[in-house]
């Protein structure tokens, strides 16, 4: 049975992530302690509100160390929502910037869409060879936020490793996944997305065993 260790860095709506992984068959453990996070077999790392405070409350637990530490061996991560949006480069808010994780490129910025936030159900763009999205890629997901990452640009000397990057459109095309070796994220929430994110969540725990 595979150990799942959630992040707790204060951010909400992480009782339900646990509830959702556990569904899974996997062990859970709501943690903010860095050792557990680090050994556990994967690392899920949740997040609503502000890019800001998420960072915030990620630099207090030493969220960003323990991502890169565990990256660095190849072990799984997970980002759901604002815990996809902090592993880019930087978010923008409001005119302000705030430094992300820095593992991928890219901003996270106000979508440009005539209706904000966008909340509800919708369809996704997946590519050949997903393994989050295996057998659920004609589903829906269940999606709010008003911010997100419009582009995702690799410099060429990175091309050849490029992620698999999966769409989504509310007035404008923006990431809604991203598959990177031992790193993968959502901006939707597979934990509210029914039958369809439990599939995604089961997904992702098999890849750690």
């Amino acid at each position: 049975m595979p150990r799942v260790a959630v992040l707790d860095y204060g951010s909400g709506n992480l009782r339900s992530a646990v509830r959702a992984l556990e569904r899974t068959g996997a062990e859970v453990v709501l943690t903010s302690e860095r050792a557990v996070a680090e050994e556990a077999d994967g690392l899920v790392v949740p997040g609503v509100g502000a890019f800001a405070a998420c960072m915030e409350g990620l630099r207090a637990v030493r969220g960003p160390e323990v991502i890169g530490r565990r990256l660095a061996g190849g072990r799984p991560v997970l980002g759901i929502c604002v815990g996809m949006q902090v592993m880019f480069e930087k978010g923008v808010e409001h005119g302000v910037e705030a430094a992300g994780c820095g593992e991928w490129p890219g901003v996270v910025d106000r979508l440009d869409a005539p209706v904000l936030p966008h909340m509800g159900w919708n369809t996704v763009t997946v590519p050949e060879g997903s393994v989050l999205f295996d057998g659920i890629a004609d589903e829906r997901f269940y999606f709010v936020h008003s911010y997100g990452v419009r582009s995702f640009d690799l410099p060429p000397s990175e091309r050849l490793r490029a992620p698999l990057v999966t769409w989504a459109e509310h007035g404008h095309p923006f990431v809604a996944a991203v598959e990177n070796g031992a790193l993968s994220a959502t901006q939707f929430h597979p934990e509210k997305s029914g039958d369809a994110g439990a599939a995604l969540l089961q997904n992702w725990v098999r890849t750690l065993s």
